[in-house]
């Protein structure tokens, strides 16, 4: 090989560190080596050879080789270093590939690459935080999910057995609800109460008694508490003024209402008579059966009923002014006794402060009152001319024989009466007498002897009539 063989080894090292040093600047790992040493030599230059001893190797053997090195055969000192392949060496665990990245300049570096983490991990894993973070998003999450079912109740069953339960008037929402969950019909008064929030139905709960089943849904309770129960079929019941007792218990009776109105009008705890100034023994009710139209539920109830005219006797007496009864000495019974009196005889509104006049002025003249009307009360003659025995009967109801007010009201008269028997007509009258053809109007007057002529006319007129001249 020309120029190789001309070289000196100190030539020769030179020439193969130059070599290494540009294969190093191509894999980026170059640390120049020091200068290396001279050769040690015992003989002097003109005593050594030029050339190497044959047996140490001949000009055809390639020369000792570093670890870089070529065969001398492929390049001289004055021709350009072939570049070489470059030869992909371990790092570690992988291989490092020392190849030039495709569309790379020959003899660039290549970027740096950076070294992997410790571990081999590329990626940070998650905060603390962040994990925090899910667990409650997930919590929160199954708390929502709870909650609705458990107010919406998609999975509920329509429930089973069966419980009565009675709301009682003016309950609200949160009462009915503990009343429900208390006789287990729901589960939570308070999932209740928000679903009838919700639905905008709290104020739409009605009372009564119902017939629920264990373990309803909200939404099935809710939908029977807040529906209007079909209208009743309803009776109106009208009870003129002036009727007695046994009258109203006829009327019931020819209407087919079942029990007995005499019966259910003796006592009741809704009205104590004594309350009034009757007698303790006072045995009926008589008097506080206010007349009225009344709307009663079929079948009709007899009770229910008199719970009701007692209850609008109370409301309507109570706004009757007694100080006038009261100045003379007459109780509340008094009056409503006098009122009763009033109502059976007369039959205009014009009459009645003056039919109580006579009353209250007989009273005070010690006289007896000689109202027929309680005579027929105590015989229960009221279409019949009164008959002498009748007349003369002993009964306390016979006004004509005794002095005084007769026990008990002899009807149940209206509130004009009773107005009237509280306030009397400022008049003289001791006497009165129904006007022939006066369609219901009385003749009064103070004279005895003006009553007798009164009387007469009114006998007259009868028997020409053949029945009551009143209406002609």
């Amino acid at each position: 090989m020309s120029g190789w063989a001309d070289r000196t080894p100190e030539e020769r090292e030179a020439a193969r560190l130059e070599r290494a040093r540009k294969r190093a600047q191509r894999v980026g790992d170059w640390d120049p080596p020091a200068d290396p040493p001279a050769p040690v030599s015992t003989a002097s230059e003109d005593d050594q050879p030029y050339d190497d001893p044959v047996e140490e190797g001949s000009l055809d053997d390639p020369v000792e080789q570093g670890p870089f090195d070529h065969p001398l055969e492929d390049e001289s000192f004055d021709d350009p270093v072939e570049e070489e392949p470059f030869i992909e060496s371990p790092s570690g665990t992988r291989r490092v590939s020392g190849l030039p990245p495709a569309g790379a300049r020959r003899g660039t570096r290549p970027p740096a690459r950076s070294a992997p983490r410790r571990g081999g991990r590329t990626h940070a894993p998650h905060s603390l935080r962040g994990r925090i973070a899910a667990v409650v998003a997930i919590a929160l999450g199954a708390a929502v999910i709870w909650f609705l079912v458990e107010l919406f109740q998609p999975f509920h069953g329509s429930g089973h057995g069966e419980v009565t339960v009675t709301i009682p008037a003016h309950s609200g929402s949160s009462q009915v609800g503990d009343l429900l969950a208390k006789a287990g019909v729901i589960s939570s008064s308070f999932f209740f109460e928000l679903r009838a929030t919700l639905a905008g139905e709290r104020g739409d709960l009605r009372p009564g008694r119902y017939h629920l089943k264990l373990g309803m849904s909200y939404g099935d309770v809710l939908a029977i508490l807040t529906k209007a129960p079909k209208p009743a079929k309803v009776t109106e019941l009208t009870l003129i003024e002036g009727r007695t007792r046994r009258q109203i218990d006829q009327l019931m009776r020819s209407q087919g209402v079942h029990g007995s109105y005499l019966a259910s009008t003796r006592h009741s705890r809704l009205l104590k008579p004594s309350a009034y100034g009757a007698p303790r023994d006072t045995t009926s009710l008589e008097g506080f059966l206010f007349p009225s139209t009344y709307q009663l539920r079929e079948p009709v109830s007899i009770s229910a009923l008199v719970a009701d005219q007692l209850q609008t006797f109370k409301q309507r007496f109570r706004g009757v002014d007694l100080r006038y009864a009261k100045s003379k000495h007459l109780s509340p019974y008094d009056v409503l006794i006098i009122a009763s009196m009033v109502e059976a005889e007369a039959q205009t509104e014009h009459d009645r402060p003056l039919i109580a006049s006579v009353i209250y002025n007989r009273l005070a003249a010690g006289m007896p009152l000689q109202i027929d009307a309680t005579t027929r009360y105590a015989t229960g003659n009221y279409a019949r001319p009164l008959t002498v025995s009748e007349l003369n009967s002993p009964s306390p109801y016979n006004t004509r024989v005794h002095k005084g007010l007769p026990p008990t009201p002899i009807d149940n008269p209206g509130l004009a009466s009773i107005q009237a028997a509280a306030h009397p007509a400022a008049t003289p009258y001791l006497y009165f007498v129904v006007k022939p053809c006066g369609n219901g109007e009385q003749a009064f007057t103070s004279s005895y002897r003006q009553f007798l002529k009164l009387a007469q006319q009114y006998q007259t007129a009868r028997a020409k009539r053949g029945g009551s001249p009143a209406h002609c």
